[in-house]
């Protein structure tokens, strides 16, 4: 059914979708309308984000200093380059999706089974890498102190190099009790103990005057603040708690705040890579089968397309935000 405008000298047709409005497909058109409002909840978090950075910006981890890790590499400063190359494989496997849809539209099924495998493929290295850089930057490497006050002090040599407490940390003959809900200490209990404690720490610290510490408090310059040694001394003794790494509750490189939401936006988006793997793979083997050859339509694969292509572009943004600005 169409509507027109009739007008003094001729008649104008204003709508002629019928029940596919713009040329798209029901399916489709519901597509748009789920990556529109997933587009709002990313766009939410990501506007968290930001608003918590720039309010916290001097105490906020250097990404640089974060995401060092590089598989086989294990020692070797990279930083940012294993995060690049997961961002490479996943928008290379947005043009093959691409193809594989191109392919469709021209009903050959071989190459649209060749290319949705590339995408799949693809898919599952990214969240591959996605759980290792997790399991990196919960792991920690080099470890900190958390002082009363909540700050976080971090052990350089006199160059500015980092320090890892297992590099000066001493061991002493105490006996440290993890606290445990079994105990019946309050019904209380706390995750696993660090590897050393804060008394071993000072001793090591005291043991080796050319170090210093390092605050998480960042320069004009984009440099973390190094203290002097009588500052370093001061600072040490109001330590708290060791920090090994992130979670939840504490966080080894800087703000509690930036662990939190790297958790939850990078888990996020994490999770829309495996659906969309799953999703690939369902409709992967649809083709094998030739259930869209019977149907001489490729729309599924197309349909498919879109979310893949959302998950690309969401992790520009992810990327964007957490690694490059």
């Amino acid at each position: 059914m169409e509507a027109t405008v009739t007008t003094a000298n001729s008649e104008e047709k204003t709508w002629g979708g019928g029940n596919e409005p713009m040329g798209a497909s029901y399916g489709k058109l519901m597509m748009w309308f789920f990556i529109v409002s997933d587009a709002l909840t990313f766009s939410g978090f990501l506007a968290a984000y930001g608003f918590s950075r720039f309010k916290f910006i001097e105490t906020w981890p250097l990404a640089d200093e974060v995401f060092t890790h590089f598989p086989f590499m294990h020692g070797v400063s990279a930083p940012m380059y294993y995060v690049a190359l997961m961002t490479f494989i996943l928008i290379f496997s947005s043009v093959t999706m691409v193809l594989a849809v191109d392919a469709g539209h021209q009903m050959k099924k071989n190459k649209v089974v060749l290319y949705m495998f590339l995408t799949i493929i693809g898919g599952l290295i990214f969240v591959g890498s996605q759980a290792w850089e997790w399991k990196n930057f919960i792991k920690g490497e080099y470890g900190a102190i958390e002082t009363k006050g909540g700050s976080l002090l971090q052990f350089v040599d006199k160059e500015g190099h980092r320090v890892a407490l297992a590099d000066f940390a001493m061991t002493l003959p105490e006996d440290r009790e993890q606290l445990t809900r079994s105990k019946g200490k309050w019904f209380m209990s706390e995750g696993s103990l660090p590897s050393y404690s804060v008394a071993e720490v000072q001793a090591g610290f005291k043991a080796h005057p050319e170090l210093l510490i390092r605050t998480e408090v960042v320069t004009k310059e984009k440099q973390k603040t190094i203290l002097s040694r009588e500052e370093s001394v001061a600072r040490l003794s109001q330590a708290h708690y060791v920090v090994e790494g992130a979670n939840l509750q504490r966080n080894e490189y800087g703000s509690k705040l930036f662990a939190d939401f790297f958790f939850f936006i990078t888990g996020f988006h994490g999770f829309h890579v495996f659906s969309g793997v799953i999703i690939n793979i369902i409709i992967f083997f649809n083709v094998l089968i030739g259930t869209y050859e019977k149907r001489k339509s490729y729309e599924m694969v197309e349909k498919v397309g879109l979310y893949w292509h959302f998950v690309d572009l969401v992790w520009v943004f992810v990327f964007t935000v957490f690694y490059l600005v």
